[in-house]
């Protein structure tokens, strides 16, 4: 038996990506506690409302994700104009069956509320507010968080999940944020209305007439809200808009007559910036204070929920003595990619946004114009790429398969063919003895996963946090093996996240992708 887990793993901000950090660790049998410099939870405008299916399958792990997106509104089609012309709309793959919409839009409030709420009954975690911490110290044993009161916080690691503002605990760090700042500001209103025929899409004109050249977004919300985000000049004064009646011009241009509310508003610039680290010693950073996105894509929090489950998870392997310390370095490798893909991605959305050059801007209007009728312009109208899980082929966990090569970034909408180190597509299966476990990433989730096919031959593994299944025994009807593109001669090792650390046709093979999938090992297999 593993020695019985006494220091807490401390979660720096309450936010959703602290408190997703939070209940994660717990569900591994972790304790924790949560610092928040604030008195109490302020509950205030819609803020990150687009959440991304993988992630609200992260969140059902937790027991949330299923009441998140029924709170939410579903949405399954992206549709872009040009003025006032439809370019065009995309919806979803999902290689598997998830039992998760594509994207469901919910007030970051609500999402806070309902992970308050779990987090209530969970024995292991404690939060304290009030609690700003100012100075972190390290040792071999552990980590020391001191606060502007005067108290002093003790775990054996700590995550750092205190958003943008997190200036004072990356200066502690050492750690670097570079990046720029854009000019524009986005103009931001959550306005109580009704928009027949608009409450199941996410809608997104380049150009419109009522507001020349520049965009307008529209996110259908619950309770007939409506989520709009005007891209406006830099030296654009809300207060003076809204007493001059500019605001509610804005506001009348998109719903028309109708009558309406303005529940929240608020005016911001956007960000491209990442960490130069997101491990240092015993703390890992995630989240926000790691990096920051423009939000067309939905790329903010949905990337900061990814973080902590890959967090989560390898702080646990690591407290059970599962895996060495060496494991924590994966989570900058794996995380700080995944942030760089981000920023690649949402900074060319900017760029076709906000050209910087007249040669950007000539080129934008070239190929709004000319997507209208030709398809081939069409896939360079960049309106933000939406929010997907990063696919880990290059992390040194993962085991290469030179029979499924990576294809590079996906067609949007689109997932790549599963492979090693891609998300596993879920799929419904059926385990004997466990009537709770009805999907293949419920099972991933208990630990790391072997499947065996039809032809291969028992596999005996004695690693802790490590079961092996039959995939026929999973799914006698094909579907699973189906949806991997599973051969009967392979086995496939998913990690404890879901996402596929190696398909092997040697079950010799096994066990030295196993210790790479934890990093017991980390040469080239």
């Amino acid at each position: 038996m593993t020695a019985p887990v006494l220091d807490p793993v401390l979660v720096v901000g309450a936010g959703p990506v602290g408190q997703t950090t939070a209940l994660l660790l717990a569900r591994w049998g972790l304790p924790v506690v949560v610092l928040d410099a604030r008195p109490a939870r302020d509950l205030v405008g819609s803020k990150a409302i687009c959440q991304q299916r993988d992630v609200l399958d992260v969140w059902e792990s937790v027991g949330v994700g299923a009441e998140v997106a029924r709170r939410g509104v579903t949405w399954t089609t992206a549709r872009t104009f040009h003025r006032d012309h439809e370019v065009f709309s995309f919806d979803f793959v999902d290689r598997g069956r998830s039992p998760f919409p594509p994207f469901v839009n919910v007030s970051q409030c609500l999402t806070e509320e309902l992970l308050d709420d779990v987090i209530a009954g969970q024995p292991l975690i404690e939060v304290r507010w009030g609690c700003a911490v100012g100075g972190i110290d390290q040792d071999e044993d552990g980590v020391t968080l001191r606060c502007a009161d005067g108290g002093e916080h003790r775990g054996s690691h700590a995550v750092v999940c205190a958003g943008s503002r997190a200036d004072v605990l990356r200066r502690e760090l050492g750690l670097t944020f570079d990046g720029r700042t854009f000019g524009d500001q986005f103009l931001i209103c959550d306005i109580r209305t009704d928009l027949p025929g608009w409450d199941t899409e996410r809608r997104f004109y380049f150009d419109p007439e009522w507001n020349p050249g520049r965009q307008v977004l529209i996110h259908p919300c619950p309770d007939s809200v409506f989520r709009i985000d005007w891209q406006v000049p830099p030296d654009f004064d809300l207060a003076v808009e809204e007493a001059s009646g500019g605001l509610d011009a804005k506001i009348r241009q998109v719903v028309g007559d109708r009558g309406y509310e303005v529940v929240w508003k608020s005016v911001y610039r956007f960000h491209s910036r990442v960490v130069d680290r997101m491990r240092a010693g015993r703390v890992l950073v995630a989240g926000d204070a790691a990096h920051l996105v423009s939000p067309f894509g939905a790329r903010g929090l949905n990337s900061g929920v990814l973080d902590a489950e890959n967090a989560a998870w390898k702080l646990a392997w690591v407290r059970r003595g599962w895996a060495g310390d060496e494991l924590l370095d994966s989570y900058h490798h794996e995380r700080h990619a995944a942030a760089v893909e981000n920023l690649d991605v949402t900074g060319a959305t900017m760029r076709f946004l906000v050209p910087a050059t007249p040669e950007e801007a000539a080129h934008r209007v070239d190929v709004l114009e000319r997507a209208t009728t030709d398809p081939a312009a069409r896939a360079q109208v960049d309106s933000g790429r939406l929010a997907e899980p990063f696919w880990y082929v290059d992390s040194p966990l993962t085991t290469p398969d030179p029979r499924r090569p990576f294809a590079g970034r996906p067609p949007r909408g689109e997932a790549p063919e599963p492979a090693p180190g891609v998300l596993a597509p879920d799929c419904p299966v059926t385990v004997a003895g466990r009537p709770d476990l009805t999907r293949l990433r419920q099972l991933a989730r208990e630990g790391v996963t072997v499947l065996l096919g039809r032809d291969v031959e028992p596999v005996d593994v004695s690693d802790d946090g490590t079961q092996v299944h039959r995939i026929d025994d999973l799914d006698p009807t094909g579907l699973l093996a189906g949806a991997l593109g599973a051969c009967p001669d392979e086995v496939w090792v998913l990690r404890p996240d879901a996402h596929v650390a190696a398909v092997l046709t040697d079950v010799a093979a096994v066990p030295a992708a196993l210790d790479r999938a934890t990093a017991r090992i980390t040469e080239t297999i």
